[in-house]
């Protein structure tokens, strides 16, 4: 049983569900990024963080017109003009976004309408983000407010997608629409409105069917492609002994084979007989 509160939250609906929390944004009129909405998904992070029962985490919004508008300007004019020394931890904003990068869970965007700013920062420390068509707007403003993205925008866009292009959205602080978003790395797809939804969550699901050991592992694994080559291959290699080694893994390989894995006819549609390994709890 989840221990994941649904209740509690004033700016988010949770609903947990097959390994899968649903979590919607429901912080009218425009879904700011405000005190309230940092402290809820702050807190809803570190419960989902430590919560087994989860696998998969899902963010969507009840507002068709905005996933999350930006950051409060105003909350950052209240930030000291004093240039303070340079950090040597993370802030409450950067560690909140990272947690999501981090957790053992897969963490999806289901955008559907716009997202822009702190926003745009948010969905990028996500694993995956998809976009709805003729909907999902995607941006970083604040050059043209004269400040910077400093809530990880300047490090996720050009791991995503070059320096170059990372520029042009930084710098032409313009909205990109989802087909162009998805050309340049900053979506996973881009889906038909009346697709995305049934997409996200049949992903989602087929995911949490998944071992929870060997999403952890997997995840750990990709996030340590942004060390240097060897390091990196190093990292893979101790995640997959470990995976290994789980007893999960054990399970389900002797049920691949029992099933019919390495056959010629199960290989055709190997679909079909991955969904046959279950059962869906497994660790």
């Amino acid at each position: 049983m989840s221990t994941v509160g649904h209740d509690g939250y004033a700016c988010l609906r949770v609903d947990v569900r097959d390994g899968v929390a649903f979590v919607t944004i429901d912080h009218p009129p425009i879904n700011l990024f405000d005190l309230a909405l940092i402290q809820e998904i702050d807190r809803l992070g570190r419960a989902l963080a430590a919560d087994d029962d989860v696998r998969v985490v899902v963010f969507a919004s009840a507002n068709p017109e905005f996933f999350i508008a930006h950051a409060d300007v105003a909350l950052i004019q209240l930030l000291p003009t004093e240039v303070p020394p340079k950090p040597t931890r993370l802030g409450i904003f950067h560690a909140m976004v990272d947690r999501f990068r981090t957790m053992p869970k897969a963490t999806i965007a289901q955008i559907e309408g716009r997202v822009r700013g702190g926003g745009s920062e948010f969905v990028l420390s996500l694993d995956m983000r998809f976009a709805a068509h003729g909907r999902a707007l995607l941006g970083q403003p604040e050059v043209a407010l004269g400040i910077i993205p400093g809530g990880s925008g300047t490090q996720r866009l050009p791991r995503l997608m070059g320096r170059g292009r990372a520029l042009e959205v930084i710098l032409g602080c313009e909205d990109f629409p989802a087909d162009l978003a998805e050309r340049y790395g900053y979506v996973n797809r881009a889906l038909p409105a009346d697709e995305i939804g049934a997409f996200v969550e049949a992903l989602a699901l087929r995911i949490a069917s998944f071992p929870a050991s060997a999403i952890a592992l997997a995840k750990e694994a990709v996030n340590a492609a942004e060390l240097p080559t060897i390091e990196g291959l190093l990292e893979e290699a101790h995640c997959f002994d470990r995976a290994v080694a789980t007893a999960a893994a054990r399970e389900r390989m002797t049920r691949f084979l029992a099933l019919g894995g390495q056959v010629r006819e199960h290989e055709l549609t190997l679909d079909d007989l991955l969904s046959r390994l279950g059962p869906r709890r497994d660790a």
